[in-house]
């Protein structure tokens, strides 16, 4: 029954719309992403990508479609006349078939070569970046050691290569199915008789098609042979004694034989039958199983296993060369230190340039401190890790933890406040690593709204950050954006507005534009609101690592940008990185799994990819401007021929290094990702010996993180002086423990300051003495200082956090520093750690006080104290002076107490009273503690801690609740009771 008219209009009417709908979300994706790259002045980024992927999308899909339908139309048209029964009876099931599909074979031909076009097109274009490379690739310099040639053919024209190959075995074999169907469907040749019955059309078809796959595969053969570098047969990755004596010749002979074989197959051109064909298989087949897979089994396993250290040694040495140029560790320095494990008081002094540089602020357990102190309204947030840089103070530069503060959700969200009021942060945080104030609480550099502090005068508005909105409308409107909570002001609004005055992002104007970002967001309101004009912006792509990916798709980014206040402005600092997977003879390492520690196993910077490299270069540092979103890319490693070969794909996008200014270079640092790389490699590719890699005996590898359960401690951003350096450096340290045991094998460090020849250290601790590690470090802490701790830990209303735990040279051995936080154990939205102690350890002695310089004290010297003899009356004073401080602890303890339950009951004015006591408390100890110190003798190693006899520094310190915990002082014992009396 035929459909009315009208109705059958209806479906192609339908189609069409929604064809056109399609393409036009398609072109709004595609016109917004340009109108995107505009706006940050990136455009020749978006139309070399767009233009390369286009023409590599047409020219797959023009080439597969010429190639498979040119051969579908050969064999159409090469038909017998009369297919039915020309071989002796009807061929009824390609009868059937036929009549099925030949009414609609136009159709069937146009829709089948459109969605192969497409699938294939749009593989092709997603090989882009190796068109790209191929096209522009930059010669090495350096030759591989097994073919002698230039690194560059393997990095860039061999992908190409096999990428080439690929296509054309899989329009050979598309074509010869495609053939074969249409020749069997229309009587070509049959399959339902004895034998196999063939028209000579079909054969010599057939036979051609075939022909050119073994003639494809005698040319991968003779490529394969280069892909060689790449083996991972042998003890390394690659090519092994095996691979370059019997896989080597067995690839050539194959080619050899495989085009032999082609020959044979074309000879069915001219020689009906099949024997000339079959012979040629057979060959192929067999040669494929004996010459290339038996033979190389039969050398390994008589020739290379018994002998497998001398044969495989010279390969052995090819790897290690390249695997340690590769991942640019090549000029590693590794240096044997003797880490003695007893020190004294001498010692101290000579090493107490680098004390005040210790960094005690822990990025990873201060951010609640961060969020309570700083945060100033709950709409605002701080990341999950703070960073760490380094600014100057007083002349002096020092480690700093810092932090941006920026919007988070509104206390009330809709759509307005969404994406229209709370549009963004406000100021930046800082804080010197090494000092806190007389609460353990951070001793704040740069703080508040508006920000006040120390680094000068800066744009405090954060428009682009980690952690802003998908997408905000700013500017143009009045001042409708919340630009800072301010209870002064006039019209009692509790706020002060204001509105966008930057360059970035998109003007959204006029209708059409809106119309397209409607589209993107799927937002009516883009369109209906009325609060957007005509000088309107819309902000998206807003986090600096996707601002930076979009505009350098050919780097990897370090996982964790840092913000620094550079030049008057806020501004981000991410690492780019060139990667590859094809250096030949290099180690390939999964990126993610050398990256991967407790850092990011929290998940507080982005997982990197799995993907494997052998390649590595720090080529790149970029910045976004945390107002305008503005990008800047500069090339750090200008010698690297990855970076310069993007750099003629993508020219005039990264700026020469001569461009970034002195303000910038100071707050460049050595990235972390590229640390950890480099450590994981050096963790066996130290050993340059191949006699000694084989072996395997001093390999290392990265130690678990003491803080965490089965993931590797993350590295430190640190102060410290190196044997042999007459300053401290700012530097990035690891450290590296043996296989299967938790001694200290090694300490790495590497100069995090921006400069030239900046060079991995290594210090190689002996192996026949027992450093111990840090997860000893730890339980060495856990255990000595439990005395003093062990309240906190169980039955207290407070609980002890344990900060990074840093390792650093000191006094000729390794020393380890940990600061301990304590915040109250009830879950609440008020609750911080704050800084409490500072646990030391150097060889077996543990050292513990409110500073590092008290917990030095302990540890060095212990050998400078005289013992004490028990037959020795006791000084009165000093016994006096004993009891005050022991009734001030008590009334302290007691005072704290009755306060906690009075804060428990509501009970505000019995808090206040217990506060008075407690602070009157404060008073007798600060005046006991100064008795102390003026009857202490001058041979005493520390006037504000003594150590308990025959403890090896497991002494409780006494506090002086007057100076700053890091700095001259201890914090107070109000945050923390069940605070022990000194040792008498």
């Amino acid at each position: 029954m035929r459909l009315p008219r009208r109705p059958r209009l209806l479906v192609p009417v339908a189609i069409t719309l929604v064809v056109i709908i399609i393409l036009f979300f398609v072109f709004a994706g595609v016109f917004t992403d340009w109108l995107w790259f505009d706006s940050v002045g990136y455009t020749s980024v978006f139309s070399t990508m767009l233009l390369t992927q286009l023409l590599l999308f047409v020219v797959g899909a023009l080439l597969m479609g010429v190639i498979v339908g040119g051969n579908a139309l050969l064999a159409f048209r090469t038909r017998p006349l009369f297919g039915i029964g020309m071989f002796g009876g009807p061929a009824q099931g390609a009868d059937r078939y036929r009549a099925a599909l030949d009414p609609h074979r136009k159709m069937i031909f146009i829709v089948g070569l459109a969605v192969l076009g497409l699938f294939t097109g749009s593989s092709t274009a997603g090989q882009w970046k190796t068109w790209l490379l191929f096209a522009n690739g930059t010669p090495f310099g350096k030759n591989d050691p097994m073919f002698h040639m230039d690194i560059s053919f393997f990095m860039f024209t061999y992908p190409f290569i096999r990428m080439v190959l690929n296509f054309l075995f899989t329009a050979v074999i598309i074509s010869i199915i495609v053939a074969a169907i249409i020749h069997y469907l229309y009587g070509g040749f049959r399959l339902n008789a004895p034998g196999l019955h063939a028209t000579r059309a079909a054969r010599v078809h057939l036979s051609v098609l075939v022909g050119l796959f073994v003639l494809l595969k005698a040319v991968a053969y003779w490529v394969d042979r280069f892909g060689l570098v790449f083996s991972d047969r042998g003890k390394v990755f690659g090519a092994s004694y095996t691979d370059v004596n019997a896989v080597l010749p067995a690839k050539s002979i194959l080619a050899i034989i495989a085009l032999i074989c082609a020959v044979l197959f074309f000879a069915g051109v001219v020689r009906p039958g099949g024997m000339l064909p079959g012979v040629g298989l057979g060959l192929l087949v067999l040669s494929a199983i004996l010459v290339g897979g038996l033979y190389p089994v039969l050398v390994e396993q008589f020739q290379v296993r018994p002998n497998q250290q001398s044969k495989e040694r010279e390969f052995i040495g090819y790897n290690i060369q390249a695997t340690r140029d590769a991942y640019g560790v090549g000029s590693a320095e590794v240096t044997p230190y003797s880490a003695k494990t007893e020190g004294t008081q001498q010692e101290i002094q000579s090493e107490a340039a680098t004390i005040p540089g210790v960094r005690l602020l822990d990025p990873t357990v201060l951010p609640p401190t961060y969020e309570q102190l700083q945060q100033i309204k709950g709409y605002y947030r701080f990341p999950e890790q703070l960073d760490v840089d380094r600014y100057t103070i007083d002349g002096v530069s020092r480690d700093t933890v810092v932090a941006v503060r920026e919007i988070g959700r509104p206390p009330e969200s809709n759509w307005i406040n969404d994406h229209l009021v709370y549009t963004h942060g406000f100021g930046f945080v800082a804080s010197q690593g090494n000092k806190t104030d007389p609460q353990g609480r951070p001793d704040f550099l740069v703080k508040d709204i508006p920000p006040t502090g120390g680094l000068g005068t800066f744009e405090p508005r954060v428009y682009f950050g980690e952690h802003s909105p998908d997408y905000s409308i700013v500017g143009g409107r009045g001042n409708m954006e919340l630009d800072y909570p301010d209870q002064s002001t006039n019209d009692n609004s509790g706020q002060v507005n204001t509105t966008y005055h930057g360059k970035g992002g998109v003007p959204i104007g006029n209708y059409f534009t809106r119309l397209l970002y409607a589209a993107k967001y799927s937002e009516t309101n883009l369109l209906l609101s009325s609060d957007i004009n005509s000088g309107s912006r819309i902000l998206y792509n807003r986090s600096p690592r996707e601002r930076v990916q979009q505009v350098a798709p050919f780097l990897t980014l370090d996982g964790d940008p840092y913000p620094a206040v550079v030049g008057g402005k806020i501004v981000w600092i991410i690492d780019g990185y060139t990667m590859s997977e094809d250096y030949p003879y290099a180690e390939r390492r999964s990126f993610g799994t050398m990256t991967d520690d407790t850092s990011t196993t929290r998940a507080l910077t982005p997982q990197q990819p799995r993907d494997q490299i052998n390649y590595i270069r720090n080529s790149v540092k970029a910045t976004v401007d945390a107002y305008d979103g503005s990008v800047t890319l500069y090339a750090w490693d200008e010698s690297d021929p990855l970076l310069r070969t993007w750099e003629k794909a993508f020219g005039g996008v990264v700026q020469p290094k001569s461009k970034i200014s002195p303000e910038l270079m100071a707050h460049l640092r050595y990235p972390e990702d590229l640390f950890k790389v480099q450590r994981d490699i050096l963790g066996q590719y130290h050993v340059t010996d191949a006699n000694a890699f084989y072996g395997g005996q001093d390999f290392w590898k990265v130690p678990e993180d003491p803080a965490s359960t089965k993931t590797k401690q993350p590295p430190y951003y640190v102060t410290l002086r190196m044997p042999g350096d007459t300053e401290p450096r700012f530097s990035l340290t690891t450290t590296l423990v043996p296989n299967n045991r938790d001694n200290l094998a090694a300490f790495m460090a590497v100069d995090a300051t921006a400069g030239p020849g900046t060079k991995i250290r290594i210090l190689q601790l002996p192996s026949d003495t027992t450093i111990p590690g840090p997860k000893q470090a730890q339980n060495a802490f856990d255990t000595k200082a439990a005395s003093v701790l062990n309240d906190l830990r169980i039955g207290g209303t407070t609980e002890l956090l344990n900060g990074n735990l840093l390792t650093l040279p000191f006094g000729g051995g390794l020393l380890y520093v940990q600061p301990v936080y304590v915040q109250p154990k009830v879950e609440n939205s008020a609750r911080y750690p704050t800084l409490f102690r500072v646990l030391v350890s150097f060889g077996n002695d543990v050292g513990l006080g409110g500073n590092l310089k008290e917990a030095l004290d302990q540890v060095f010297g212990r050998s400078a104290q005289t013992p004490a003899n028990p037959t020795t009356p006791q000084d009165p004073t000093a016994s006096q002076v004993t009891t005050d401080l022991t009734t001030a602890y008590t009334n302290a303890q007691k005072a704290y107490d009755e306060g906690q339950e009075a804060i428990k009951k509501g009970d505000f004015a019995a808090y206040g009273e217990a506060q008075k006591r407690l602070a009157e408390a404060l008073k007798q100890i600060e005046s006991a503690l100064g008795k102390q110190k003026a009857a202490a003798p001058t041979t005493s190693p520390s006037p504000s801690a003594t150590p308990s006899p025959g403890a090896s520094g497991g002494a409780t310190p006494t506090p002086d609740p007057s100076a700053a915990a890091a700095g001259t002082g201890t914090p107070s014992p109000a945050p923390s009771p069940s605070v022990s009396p000194p040792s008498s």
